[in-house]
């Protein structure tokens, strides 16, 4: 079974080998590897090792009682990579995963390769952190599936995203456990890319097509100079299930440029 153990925590990781660079896919809050699947097959097909995993508390992974803050999940992605003696992967997040790539990158710069964000709050906006409290409030009641879903059907997507592929998502992340959604929301909200400090490998972020910003782009920008940035055209949070097509391609130029591919 595909089950790496840390500390009596079973974690769910799927593991394909190849001769390219390691990439590792790590999923946002509420969702699983299977929200990474495009990107596991594609870069599967251009020979790359491909580490796909459920965060603790996730998927198939372990679910215990516990605080989520971000860095619980970057020592958790740190130490599968160890285990799996991966040579400076790649680790591509989407949403709460690529805050958890930028962690561990500020964490351990010596085993990272690069780091791509998908749509991240890394840095988050002044008016989405002062929304948190409300919000953390809403999930700890007895609807909170239905504040979830009330919630990510407003603000993660576009009307021109598919209408199947959104009920699917919103049932898989309103079936996460209720203390998951609390706690790992409330390490999203307690998140301080400036304190975790500056980040020195190759940096790609991918910013979906939606009308708020999902990050602070001007303070990013601020601890990560050499970052690159990508934007999708008509896709809302979602986007590495959306539009693929455009966002493999921006992944495979910014390894290219970075000597990664």
């Amino acid at each position: 079974m595909p089950f790496l153990r840390r500390d009596g925590v079973a974690l769910y990781v799927e593991h394909s080998t190849g001769r390219a660079p390691p990439v590792v896919l790590i999923h946002g809050w509420c969702c699983e590897h299977r929200h990474m699947a495009p990107l596991a097959e594609h870069f599967a097909r251009q020979g790359h090792a491909v580490v796909s995993l459920d965060l603790r508390g996730h998927g198939r992974s372990d679910k215990p009682q516990q605080a989520y803050p971000i860095g619980a999940f970057a020592d958790d992605v740190a130490w599968c990579c160890r285990e799996l003696q991966l040579h400076r992967p790649v680790l591509i997040g989407h949403s709460m995963g690529g805050i958890v790539a930028y962690e561990v990158a500020a964490r351990t710069p010596q085993l990272t390769g690069a780091i791509v964000m998908l749509d991240s709050a890394v840095v988050m906006p002044a008016a989405v952190r002062e929304a948190i409290p409300h919000f953390l409030g809403l999930l700890s009641g007895p609807g909170y599936a239905a504040a979830l879903r009330d919630f990510v059907a407003k603000a993660l997507f576009l009307p021109s995203d598919d209408a199947a592929r959104k009920a699917n998502i919103l049932d898989d992340m309103a079936a996460a456990p209720q203390h998951v959604m609390v706690a790992a929301y409330a390490g999203l909200g307690e998140y301080d890319a400036q304190a975790a400090g500056r980040v020195s490998v190759p940096a790609l972020y991918i910013a979906a097509s939606e009308p708020s910003p999902r990050c602070d782009m001007a303070r990013l920008r601020q601890l990560l100079p050499q970052l690159q940035q990508g934007q999708t055209v008509g896709s809302g949070h979602f986007c590495q299930l959306e539009v693929p097509g455009q966002v493999h391609p921006m992944i495979e130029r910014f390894l290219a440029i970075a000597a990664l591919n």
